[in-house]
C-alpha cells in the first residue's frame, strides 16, 4: 500500500507510491552521447567573446592562464538593475516596480564541461563566486531575497550548453520562502530548536537516507522527497545565510556537491537537473530558526495534472532506495 509522508520543514505531503515504485536503476535515462567542442565561436560565454556578448563583468577569478569563473549581467534579465523600488496599492491591485539583479555565473572557460566532471577546486571557485556576489548584492537596500540556481539540460530549463548558473535578487520575499520561514519560526517557538538542525540530527541517527558525508556537510534524500533522487545538502554548523560560509566550508561543500552530482551523472546517465541555494532574506544575517541549504532536483519524471491540481506530489521511488543506490555508485 502507498503511504503519505509529510516533510517537517515545508509541511508538504508526498505520496510515496510503493505499488508503482520503480527500481532506482530504472530512472536512468542515458542520453545519446553528444560531443561538444571546447570552444564555440558564437557562444556568448566562451573565451574571446567577453566584450562582444557579455560586457559589464561583475566578478572575475583568474590565474596565469586567464579567467576561471566570471559573473556578468544577464542579457535578458527578468528584473532591471536600474530604478527605485516603488510599491503601489489601488484597491485589490498591488504592483511593484520590477527592479532587482539578474546575473549569470559563467562556471568554466571551456564549453564542454559539466559540474560533475570538474575538479573539487574548480567547483570551489564557482561557490566562491556565488558567495562573493551574494555578499555584495545583499548591501543593496532594494533587495530582499537572493536566489542562486543552476538549470542543467533542456528539461531543466537550460537554454545554453556552456556551463553556467544564475543569480536573481528580488525586491520581495517570495511567498514560498516566507511560508517556510514562518513555519520555522513556529517550530522554534514550540520546541526551542531549529527545524533544520532537528531534521539533520534525525537523518544522521537513522542513516537510511544519507548519500554522502563530509566534514562540514551532509547530503541526504529527504524522508518525504517530492521526487525521485531529490537531495538536500545541509551544513552541519547552524548558519542562516549562505554568505556566512567560511573558506573551509566552501571547500568542503565543493567536495560534497561534486561527489553527489558525479553519482547522479554516472548512476542515472547524466540526467538534467536543477539546484538552488535556499537562504535567509537579506534583512537578516543570522537567526536561531533558519538554516540555509542546497537542494538538487534531478529531472527524471514529469509533473502531471494531479500534482498541479492538488499540490501533492507523487514519488514513485522510495527515498531509502534512492539514497542506497547513490551511495553505491562508483565514481573515479
Amino acid at each position: 500500500m502507498s503511504e503519505l509522508r509529510q516533510n517537517l520543514i515545508s509541511r508538504e505531503w508526498v505520496i510515496i507510491s510503493t505499488e508503482r515504485a520503480e527500481r532506482p536503476d530504472q530512472f536512468a535515462r542515458p542520453k545519446e552521447p553528444k560531443v561538444l567542442p571546447p570552444h564555440v565561436a558564437e557562444c556568448p560565454f566562451c573565451t574571446g567573446n567577453e566584450e562582444k556578448f557579455t560586457p559589464g563583468e561583475t566578478y572575475r577569478h583568474s590565474d596565469t592562464n586567464g579567467w576561471k569563473v566570471r559573473a556578468v549581467p544577464n542579457r535578458y534579465p527578468v528584473l532591471a538593475s536600474v530604478g527605485e523600488r516603488v510599491r503601489t496599492v489601488e484597491g485589490i491591485y498591488r504592483t511593484m516596480t520590477g527592479v532587482g539583479v539578474h546575473e549569470v555565473i559563467v562556471e568554466h572557460p571551456r564549453h564542454d564541461m559539466t559540474t560533475a566532471l570538474l575538479s573539487r577546486d574548480e567547483v570551489a571557485d564557482i561557490l566562491r563566486a556565488y558567495r562573493s556576489r551574494y555578499g555584495e548584492i545583499r548591501k543593496d537596500p532594494r533587495i530582499e531575497c537572493i536566489i542562486i540556481f543552476k538549470n542543467y539540460g533542456e528539461s531543466a530549463g537550460a537554454s545554453l550548453e556552456h556551463p553556467h548558473s544564475q543569480l536573481v535578487a528580488t525586491p520581495i520575499v517570495p511567498s514560498q520562502i516566507r511560508d517556510r520561514i514562518q513555519d520555522a519560526i513556529h517550530f522554534w517557538d514550540n520546541t526551542g530548536e531549529c527545524v533544520f538542525c532537528n531534521m539533520l540530527k534525525q537523518e544522521l541517527a537513522a542513516r537510511e537516507r544519507i548519500v554522502f558525508e563530509s566534514e562540514h556537510f551532509v547530503a541526504f534524500v529527504p524522508y518525504a522527497a517530492l521526487s525521485p533522487f531529490h537531495l538536500w545538502l545541509f551544513p552541519r554548523r547552524h548558519s542562516s545565510s549562505f554568505d556566512d560560509s567560511t573558506d573551509l566550508e566552501i571547500d568542503d561543500l565543493a567536495c560534497n556537491l561534486k561527489t553527489v552530482l558525479a553519482r547522479l551523472y554516472h548512476g542515472l546517465g547524466n540526467p538534467d537537473f536543477n539546484y538552488c541555494i535556499r537562504s535567509v532574506p537579506t534583512d537578516e544575517q543570522q537567526t536561531d530558526y533558519f538554516h540555509w541549504y542546497l537542494a538538487i532536483i534531478p529531472k527524471v519524471i514529469r509533473t502531471a495534472g494531479f500534482e498541479l491540481g492538488s499540490g501533492v506530489f507523487v514519488n514513485t521511488a522510495l527515498p531509502e532506495a534512492s539514497a542506497k543506490f547513490l551511495r553505491e555508485v562508483k565514481i573515479d
